[in-house]
């Protein structure tokens, strides 16, 4: 889809490819027309097509197959492309940071408290308490035990939406199993002053993988109806089991509060799949939100090289990895079959150069004029703030800010209307976004 200058994407036409039913892509054309065929740069060569008896003899059992083929093809919806961002440079906005809290050891996810105390992951293992103006911490103790390493540790964090009352806190977190293997398990406990007290792992994540400590995933959101989303990836090595439905590898699961499978899951009741499964085809989801206004869910997902995804993933679909992507592998080889296929879903937007999104907040509050319900992403690489204009579904415009603060691993809206940052390493940073 075509992209208007200034980082808007405008109207246009969807580039699309077809093969409908396994027709062949470079079809013989009709005796007496021109063919072409792409050069090793792309570009179109074309060559007249001999006629004479000979060639209509070689040809003639095929045109009645091709030609099905194209009336197939033309009956046949065609592909669309998302759109791409259009990589705009980073602008010295109307925003700036306010440092509220520095020296966190690689921070990962970040909660509220209901008085403004904020609870914080470190990816090597502690929970930190820190006071409502970020001037003193504590640790938490009770917190399950983490194989930290890699990508790996103690990651997300969500308060149970009745905190007020039970006082839960969810953990996500990498798991060590038996022979060296691990997976993303999610825990709960009930927080006691400066202690996680009944602490239980409640799911985790089948079959654990041996031989990385990448790709978790591990971001939890509170659905509108209490049920409990958790984000998960591909474990890198992983890829094969993505598109298994008995494996929770690559997914994004749904699940009660308690670990329970809500009843009307999508797979519930399906042979041959886990039943908490909300959607698949996923590589590693590191950023999630609900839109306040409709409900919906929200992902931001790592692509390899090129390819990461915003998606809104809806129950029972395919986003397709490692099947369809926009990205190839690092080493520069083509991944899968290409960007679309049918029965699998396209990305509301896509960025190739990457953002290597993490963290992901809509801004319902005031603070920012002209920008309530624009979702903002956190950037590892090149790093700094994402701005998402988004209208029925639709990404409007992208704009980048905050260069200079470097990798940014979480945003989470603050009950003081503003937005927060967790910056990404070993003196890593929580600050407040304010206007200028």
């Amino acid at each position: 889809m075509p992209v208007a200058a200034g980082g808007r994407v405008a109207p246009g036409l969807a580039r699309h490819r077809v093969s409908p039913l396994g027709c062949p892509q470079h079809r013989v054309p009709p005796l007496g027309l021109t063919r072409h065929r792409a050069s090793s740069r792309g570009r179109a060569q074309q060559r007249a097509t001999p006629t004479g008896s000979a060639v209509a003899r070689r040809h003639a059992g095929k045109r009645g197959a091709v030609a099905l083929c194209i009336g197939v093809a033309l009956a046949l919806p065609a592909l669309a492309q998302a759109p791409r961002s259009p990589t705009p440079p980073t602008i010295d906005g109307p925003i700036t940071t306010v440092e509220v809290a520095r020296g966190l050891d690689h921070p990962w996810g970040l909660a509220f408290l209901p008085d403004s105390r904020m609870l914080v992951t470190e990816r090597s293992g502690a929970l930190r308490l820190l006071a409502a103006d970020g001037r003193s911490r504590t640790t938490v103790t009770g917190t399950p035990r983490v194989a930290a390493g890699g990508q790996g540790g103690l990651l997300g964090i969500a308060l149970s939406p009745d905190f007020s009352r039970d006082r839960r806190v969810y953990l996500a977190f990498s798991e060590a199993g038996d022979d060296g293997a691990a997976g993303t398990a999610v825990a709960r406990g009930v927080l006691n002053g400066t202690r996680l007290d009944d602490v239980v792992v409640i799911w985790r994540q089948t079959p654990k993988i041996a031989g990385s400590r990448n790709h978790w995933g591990s971001r939890l959101v509170f659905g509108r109806d209490g049920t409990l989303f958790v984000t998960l990836g591909d474990r890198y090595v992983a890829r094969p089991m993505v598109q298994d439905l008995d494996t929770t590898i690559g997914k994004v699961v749904r699940i009660n509060a308690d670990g329970t499978i809500p009843k009307d899951n999508p797979f519930v009741g399906r042979a041959g799949a886990r039943p908490e499964i909300w959607s698949y085809g996923h590589r590693n989801v590191q950023g999630a939100a609900l839109d306040p206004a409709s409900g919906q869910l929200w992902t931001v997902e790592h692509g390899a090289r090129g390819g990461d995804e915003l998606n809104h993933p809806q129950a029972g679909k395919n986003y397709g990895w490692p099947v369809i992507t926009y990205g190839v592998d690092y080493s520069g080889v083509r991944i899968g079959e290409g960007t679309a296929k049918p029965g699998m879903e396209q990305p509301v937007y896509y960025w190739d150069p990457v953002i290597a999104p993490s963290g992901a907040a809509f801004n319902a509050g005031d603070r920012y004029p002209g920008w309530k319900g624009d979702l903002f992403v956190g950037s590892l690489t090149p790093g700094g703030l994402v701005r998402l204009e988004l209208r029925q579904g639709e990404v409007r415009s992208e704009t980048r800010y905050l260069p200079d603060v470097g990798r940014v691993r979480d945003v989470v809206p603050g009950p003081d209307g503003y937005l927060y940052l967790l910056t990404d390493a070993s003196d890593g940073k929580l600050l407040r976004v304010v206007p200028r």
